[in-house]
């Protein structure tokens, strides 16, 4: 059973390994892909476009340059913020503010997206 104190939920998430944290990354599909492939949320891959949701760069759309499990961050082409000697960077987003329109599919993402569009009752056979 999974314990609903804040201490804990806040020591597993920080705890996590890495091929765990995965699943931490995920981010909602648009509702184009959601009709398609009949699944809601998605983890985040090197390569997807996605729009930003929330945040100083709200309605911007990119594709993702890097995917940071350790910290649960990704790096969105365009989102940059300028350092006080000038120099662009990067701007970290949280994998849950951002929307995927578009995905970087592989053979991989197929067998996931094929398992997970499978209804309720043919899921449970």
């Amino acid at each position: 059973m999974v314990s609903k104190q804040p201490r804990k939920q806040h020591l597993a998430l920080y705890a996590a390994p890495l091929h765990r944290r995965h699943r931490f990354l995920s981010a909602p599909l648009s509702r184009e892909l959601r009709g398609k492939y009949r699944t809601r949320s998605l983890p985040v891959r090197k390569g997807d476009r996605v729009r930003i949701m929330r945040g100083d760069f709200k309605r911007l759309e990119g594709d993702v340059l890097e995917v940071d499990t350790k910290r649960r961050r990704i790096q969105i082409q365009g989102a940059t913020t300028t350092k006080a000697d000038g120099t662009q960077v990067p701007a970290p987003a949280v994998p849950s503010n951002v929307m995927l329109i578009k995905l970087a599919l592989d053979k991989e993402r197929d067998r996931v997206l094929e398992r997970r569009s499978k209804g309720g009752k043919e899921r449970t056979k």
